[in-house]
């Protein structure tokens, strides 16, 4: 009996959408196959085994039928990865410039995987990366030639297996059929292209103070924050970071987005656009806070609590950071 092969296409949508546009993309893709997985705020994952017969095209024409159908309803423009799973398809799609579709065929993943560098695997973070370049592990195709019982004293077992299973290319995950994650969002497109980092501070710290009020107005909490820079050239950036602790507070959210943007290292990009997305959201009566010592913690909730009180009354922008003000 024979496994029929997988083919998985990882598409990035090189634009700015609203919720309701990236259902519309959604709905879209559903069309072409009805195995869609979302990955919200600007990617999605297609299984395309099934709709190849259908359509009577190569899997890479598909995938140029779905940009294709991007382009003319919707006039976005996207990027692809094609592979035998979602792993190499999403790692494909990110080696893709804009505009392209790089193809991994089952034949090829060897020689295609061997020559990256190790941080191009999922799950290498810069403190495993440091770990294998201080042993002379740079390449891919470097950790696949060494012995296991080797990386598991550099790695530990657990996660020695799993990144020598992904070094082979090998990722057993189905396409999973999900609604986009409940999130609240929040964007801002600058008026020209930005190269200062004051002014890029100000529009992250306006957005981070946005989603704080938005998630105490309807009585939730976030887990998760992922920040989204857009440049002028049209390519983005995304990065997430999960909180300490599940929060609606303004001041916590807004130090988690800094951090994610200083992490980014923009210095003197050309920056077009900013989103911060809340994940993860639970009712605020599922919070729990750690108590402190520190009286100003209980302070600087009241004051905000007090603030609150007055947009509701005055208006949204009558009490803001005074980083804001004019």
């Amino acid at each position: 009996m024979t496994t029929r092969q997988r083919h998985i296409a990882h598409v990035h949508l090189h634009a700015a959408l609203s919720e309701e546009q990236y259902a519309d993309i959604i709905e879209l893709m559903s069309g072409i196959t009805p195995h869609v997985q979302a990955f919200p705020p600007d990617a999605v994952q297609l299984d395309l085994t099934s709709a190849l017969r259908y359509f009577d095209l190569s899997p890479y024409d598909v995938v140029q039928m779905a940009k294709m159908r991007l382009k003319a309803l919707y006039g976005i423009d996207s990027s692809a990865g094609l592979a035998g799973n979602r792993m190499l398809a999403a790692m494909a799609a990110d080696a893709s410039a804009p505009g392209e579709t790089t193809w991994v065929p089952a034949d090829r993943v060897a020689d295609w995987l061997h020559p990256r560098p190790v941080t191009a695997l999922p799950g290498v973070g810069r403190t495993t990366a440091e770990t294998l370049h201080r042993y002379g592990l740079h390449t891919i195709g470097q950790i696949t030639g060494l012995p296991s019982v080797t990386m598991q004293r550099l790695l530990g077992i657990g996660q020695a297996r799993l990144l020598a299973e992904r070094a082979r290319g090998r990722d057993p995950r189905p396409v999973t059929l999900c609604e986009p994650a409940v999130h609240l969002a929040a964007d801002v497109v600058l008026e020209r292209d930005c190269l200062d980092p004051a002014q890029q501070h100000r529009a992250v710290l306006g957005l981070a103070d946005r989603i704080g009020q938005r998630l105490r107005g309807e009585s939730r909490i976030a887990s998760r924050l992922t920040l989204t820079v857009r440049y002028a050239d049209r390519s983005s950036t995304t990065r997430t970071r999960t909180l300490p602790e599940p929060t609606n507070h303004s001041p916590a959210l807004t130090v988690a987005a800094l951090s994610l943007l200083a992490g980014l290292g923009l210095q003197r990009a050309r920056v077009r656009a900013f989103m911060i997305r809340a994940d993860d959201l639970l009712p605020t009566d599922r919070a729990y806070h750690q108590l402190l010592l520190d009286p100003g913690d209980a302070r600087a909730r009241a004051a905000e609590a007090a603030a609150d009180r007055a947009r509701r009354r005055f208006g949204p922008g009558a009490v803001r950071p005074a980083t804001l003000a004019n």
